[in-house]
C-alpha cells in the first residue's frame, strides 16, 4: 500500500469540512499539476493520504482514505485532469508543522520539504509511519 499527502488551503477546503461529508467522501478536484495528476493516477482504493492544511496553518492535520480511483475532473473543461474521491479517517492529534519536518534531518528527502508546492505528492512507509507518531495518530 502506497501513502500519499494531499494539500488544500483550509479556507477553501479544510479538514473539518472533509470530515463532514462523512462516508460518503468527497471529490478531490482542481489539480491542474501533471506530475500531481500523475500521483492521483497511481493512487489505489483504501490508500491513505495526509490532508496537509497550505498557506494557513502550513501543517499535517488529518488522514484520509481514497475511495474511488482517478476519474476524469468535473472541474476541468480540457479533459486532460483527474480527480479521486477521499473519505476523512482521522484527525492528527498534534499537528505536525512544515517547519517541524525542515528542522528534522530524517525528512530532508520528503516531496513535502524539497517540493513544497506539489499539491499531491507520495509519502514514504518511514515517513508516514514518523509522521503519525509525531502527531500522536499510530499508525
Amino acid at each position: 500500500m502506497a501513502y500519499w499527502l494531499l494539500k488544500s488551503e483550509p479556507d477553501a477546503w479544510s479538514f473539518e469540512q472533509q470530515v463532514k461529508k462523512g462516508a460518503k467522501g468527497e471529490p478531490w478536484t482542481g489539480v491542474r499539476n501533471f506530475t500531481a495528476k500523475q500521483n492521483l493516477k497511481l493512487m489505489k482504493k483504501g490508500e491513505h493520504a495526509f490532508f496537509y492544511h497550505s498557506n494557513v496553518g502550513k501543517e499535517i492535520v488529518g488522514i484520509v482514505e481514497v475511495i474511488r480511483e482517478a476519474y476524469p475532473d468535473p472541474t476541468d473543461e480540457s479533459g486532460r485532469f483527474t480527480a479521486v474521491d477521499v473519505r476523512a479517517v482521522k484527525p492528527i492529534p498534534k499537528p505536525v508543522t512544515l517547519v517541524t519536518l525542515k528542522g528534522d534531518p530524517r525528512f530532508s528527502e520528503m516531496a513535502l520539504v524539497k517540493y513544497s508546492r506539489l499539491s499531491v505528492q507520495p509519502v514514504t512507509d518511514r515517513e508516514w509511519r514518523l509522521i503519525c507518531e509525531m502527531g500522536g495518530a499510530g499508525r
